[in-house]
């Protein structure tokens, strides 16, 4: 068999280790030939590809972002259309014309969703979930979260001595539009006193008063961990947000951190390294049997899979049922 492989959205840690976990899988096991398609979906509009070796894949177990690149070319977007040329027809087409007998799609949500458009019109298609955010529904984990999680962790622990020893308040902003499991992951780990995620509301004056009855007790800083999502006035980020909001409710000096990328580079976890490359050896055995339209997917410590319709479309979201929810709550960390 034949078959290519793409990276597409964001980058994250682990992409490369799972574009060994299939390329070897697929070599060495099984004999196949394996077509790296550079810059996501765009790569294959045209058809910029390189052929993979077992020599070319040497090193990537370790190594951050992705060697194929990336891109967020959505084909379906705007009605599918470039400059009159029919994007979906013109990417089957190529993929006829490369001999390409599956398609394998490393991605997040987006890819998850134009990867089962591919596999209703009759492509070949097997996905492997990737993102930080932790939110592809079907699988308990994504790659790239753990590491994500140790990074804002790292920075959390930090920030302890620094508002130990300023007596103030610490607000950590982490990636998260949509779902918090990064913040309350690295918030919980951290042992951050508040934690702000989109799917729990909160009330300023709450948290404020939270703040003071710390200082009440004789704990004189607190740290917050914020979730980029988290609603604001819409004119600031949530970090700094939340920080004047504190300032004012509290009159306690408050200062915000902002870890932006820096969450998503370097080197994956073992956690990770380990996940991607169960999921990427998954993926080329489903090619092998013939199991297509399906995204793999980890279940408790199984890796297994699921039909790409029944995941496209929808978001994992932290629940307010969630274990670590329940439990830091009863441990009096306030989520608003």
């Amino acid at each position: 068999m034949r078959i290519g492989i793409l990276t597409s959205g964001g980058d994250c840690p682990g992409i490369n280790a799972t574009i060994r976990g299939v390329c070897k899988t697929a070599i060495r096991h099984y004999g196949m030939e394996v077509i790296g398609i550079h810059s996501g979906f765009q790569g294959l509009m045209t058809k910029d590809v390189e052929t993979f070796t077992e020599d070319s894949l040497s090193g990537l177990l370790t190594l951050g972002g992705t060697v194929l690149g990336t891109s967020r070319e959505k084909p379906f977007k705007r009605g599918g259309l470039m400059d009159g040329v029919d994007k979906p027809s013109l990417i089957i087409q190529n993929i006829k014309e490369l001999g390409l007998d599956c398609v394998v799609c490393i991605g997040g949500n987006g890819t998850q969703k134009t990867a089962a458009k591919f596999a209703a019109m009759g492509v070949n298609i097997v996905s492997v979930p990737k993102t930080i955010d932790n939110d592809i529904w079907g699988t308990d984990f994504s790659f790239g979260f753990d590491t994500a999680v140790s990074i804002a962790t790292d920075a959390i622990d930090r920030l302890h001595s620094t508002a130990s020893s300023h007596k103030r308040v610490m607000v950590i902003e982490v990636m998260g539009h949509k779902a918090g499991w990064i913040a309350l992951y690295s918030g919980m780990a951290g042992g951050g006193d508040v934690i702000l995620i989109p799917e729990i509301p909160y009330n300023i004056h709450n948290i404020g008063e939270v703040i003071l009855d710390r200082l009440r007790k004789g704990r004189p800083y607190s740290i917050v961990v914020v979730a980029e999502g988290i609603p604001t006035d819409g004119r600031k980020r949530a970090g700094e947000y939340i920080a004047q909001e504190i300032e004012y409710e509290t009159g306690i000096e408050t200062r915000e951190t902002v870890l932006g990328y820096i969450q998503r580079g370097g080197s994956p976890t073992p956690f990770d390294r380990n996940l991607s490359t169960r999921m990427g050896g998954h993926a080329t055995e489903l090619i092998a049997t013939g199991q297509f339209g399906r995204m793999v997917t980890l279940q408790g410590n199984d890796i297994s899979s699921l039909p790409l319709e029944e995941v496209a479309g929808k978001l994992k979201l932290v629940t307010e049922d969630n274990d670590l929810v329940v439990q830091g709550r009863q441990m009096g960390v306030c989520f608003g």
